[in-house]
Order: structure tokens, then sequence, then C-alpha cells
């Protein structure tokens, strides 16, 4: 098999012994199936944080990424997985429009940003965060999406050998830690010389 389409096996074991610590010391992480009707939130919490029980302060609290108290438009984009990877094919017109419909909704003083009393007040009315059709809205890193949606799916057991790991999201996601890898020794292969050339202006080097 090319080198690329291998998974490093340090890599494998480093993500194994974490990935299993992770699922062992959360009760929360496993698949967790919900209505077809179930609302957005409710579907958000299943997939992306495999959290079946919780309440709309919990809900607020856990996507204030910068913990002001308040959401604002980031706030509401990386809910929605709009600054994801994954949402690159949507338009920003379509983007900004999920975050104004939300402000529309919720913001009650309309001051532009969305506090938690405000979100209470919204949820007690049965006012719910739509499903805008854009997915269940992926705002984890690398590491995180494909350990939630892809690892504990189908190598969540105790005897995953690296000769499992032969999906193409395994493939992927392996191939990028030899990169990671790869420059990483490049850098400390140059460092050892003394001076990075390449970080050198050109300007200031000898030809």
């Amino acid at each position: 098999m090319n080198r690329l389409l291998r998974s490093p096996l340090s890599a494998f074991l480093l993500l194994s012994c974490a990935f299993k610590a992770s699922a062992h010391g959360s009760g929360e992480h496993a698949q967790i199936e919900v209505s077809p009707d179930a609302d957005w939130p409710t579907r958000h919490m299943a997939e992306e944080h495999h959290i079946s029980g919780f309440d709309a302060t919990t809900f607020f609290n856990l996507h204030d990424y910068d913990s002001t108290g308040l959401w604002t438009a980031p706030d509401i984009r990386r809910t929605y997985g709009l600054s994801d990877p994954s949402s690159s094919g949507i338009s920003e017109t379509k983007k900004n429009m999920v975050i104004q419909t939300v402000l529309d909704m919720f913001d009650i003083d309309k001051d532009g940003a969305i506090s938690l009393s405000e979100f209470l007040q919204k949820d007690s009315e049965n006012v719910k965060l739509p499903d805008f059709g854009m997915g269940p809205g992926h705002h984890g890193d690398d590491e995180y999406e494909y350990e939630i949606h892809h690892w504990e799916k189908y190598h969540s057991g105790d005897d995953v050998k690296e000769e499992d790991l032969n999906h193409p999201e395994d493939i992927e996601h392996f191939r990028k830690h030899e990169e990671m890898e790869a420059r990483q020794e490049e850098w400390e292969h140059l460092e050892m010389r003394g001076i990075v050339e390449k970080n050198i202006p050109a300007k200031y080097r000898r030809n």
C-alpha cells in the first residue's frame, strides 16, 4: 500500500488510547438514536455531542464559545457548522441568512446579540432553533469530528487493530497525521542546523 495511504502506527496507538479514554471517561459518548421528527437542537446535541438529556441553559452555555454570556453572529455561525470546511459549498448569502433569522427569532431587544435570558424566554415560548437543511452543525476540530462521527461508530471496541482502519475516513485522517508528522520532522531537522534559511527574507539571503 502507498505510504500515504497507510496510517502511521504511532498515530494509531495514540489516537486509539485517547479515544478509548474519552469514551470510557464520559458516559455520554455513544451513538444516540433520535426521533425522525425531533427538533434541530435535539438532533444537534445527539449527533455532535452525544448528549440526549439537556436543558436550554446547558445548550446555550455549550455554544457560548468565548464564555461572554452572549451569542453573537460568530457563535451562531459556528453552532450551525457554517465555519466548518464541510460548509464551503454554502454561499455567504445563505450563511448570513441563517444568522439573521436566528437573531430575529431570539434577540428580543435587537442589540445584535442573544443573551441567556433572551434564549430562555424564547425557549419557554417553545421557540426552537430552526433546521435550515444545512446538516447537524459540525463545529469541533478534526480530531473531535473524526472521533464522534466515525471512530465511535466503527471502531469503538477494545480490539481495534491497525488493519481495521481501512475506511476512506480512516485513510484520509491518518494521511493528514502523517503529513503533519513529516512537517514536524522537517522543522526539527532544520532547527538542528541552527538557522532556518527559508524563514530568512529573500533580501537578506546570500545568492
